[in-house]
């Protein structure tokens, strides 16, 4: 790939999983990638792949004084950052009644200000050249609920919409801002990377525990294929026009499908109360 057509691609999370594969794409593909890790374990292992166009930086993203800092000496020694791929994040499992708050706290920090601290750090670059790139890493989770991730669930509708309207807000920019929301997966996603709950409360025992036991069954047997996925990453980066919103996988694309159906027969069954609030 020549020189011009190859960007620059800021990646958090790159010692596994989405962000793993995402970096390696990019890669093969000629770009040149910075990712994020957090020790110097995962730095070596990062840079090893491609030792002139791979480049680690230790960074969590919970360390929100950290990330301003970062970016800029990103900015100044590496170049300037065409893409941005917010993927660090984790997966909470619980009942919202069992869960501790701080779970809560933390899980918000993590999938949702952390990836908003790295938007604010790039945006004043990219806004001055009037050209970038946001991808933010979702999930279906953000769209549809299922019971047990009532925290998770949270934070990704929570960067669903956020991402929406930085897209309204930095389009006059020449940024084009993406939420990807894949479906299931085989990361490590439900492995070793979900925090879990612990249980307290048997009147949940019924619903929760055949969700839980599935989930620990199908780890690692999901229908998504993260390289597929990285590939597509790729082709959204390279679109002339990409989308505020893409869906990745067959099963995230049926349940979010059958949620706006559900969703606009309750609006339709409600319509009559929906209006009755306004001045007459």
């Amino acid at each position: 790939m020549s020189s011009k057509h190859s960007k620059l691609f800021l990646i958090t999370g790159v010692s596994s999983g989405f962000g793993r594969a995402f970096a390696e794409a990019a890669l093969a593909a000629g770009h040149r990638v910075v990712g994020t890790v957090r020790n110097a374990d995962g730095k070596a292992d990062f840079e090893v792949i491609a030792p002139e166009r791979a480049k680690a930086v230790l960074l969590d993203v919970t360390d929100f004084d950290a990330i301003e800092p970062a970016v800029a000496r990103i900015e100044a020694e590496t170049g300037p950052i065409d893409v941005l791929i917010n993927n660090a994040g984790y997966g909470h499992e619980g009942m919202l009644e069992e869960s501790p708050l701080g779970e809560m706290r933390r899980q918000f920090d993590v999938n949702v200000f952390g990836a908003v601290a790295m938007i604010k750090a790039v945006l004043p670059f990219m806004r001055r050249r009037r050209a970038g790139h946001i991808i933010n890493i979702t999930s279906m989770g953000g769209f549809i609920t299922m019971p047990g991730i009532a925290y998770y669930c949270g934070s990704k509708f929570a960067l669903e919409g956020i991402s929406e309207v930085l897209a309204k807000e930095v389009k006059g920019f020449g940024i084009d801002v993406t939420a990807v929301a894949p479906g299931s997966f085989r990361t490590d996603w439900a492995g070793r990377s979900m925090v879990r709950s612990g249980r307290s409360i048997a009147d949940y025992d019924e619903l929760f525990d055949p969700i839980r036991k599935a989930r620990e069954e199908k780890s690692g047997n999901q229908a998504g294929d993260p390289h597929k996925a990285a590939a597509a990453i790729l082709a959204l980066v390279a679109s002339e026009n990409p989308p505020v919103h893409l869906l990745l996988g067959t099963d995230a694309l049926n349940l979010v499908r059958g949620k706006l159906a559900a969703f606009s027969e309750e609006i339709a069954a409600w319509e009559d109360l929906t209006r009755s609030t306004d001045f007459g």
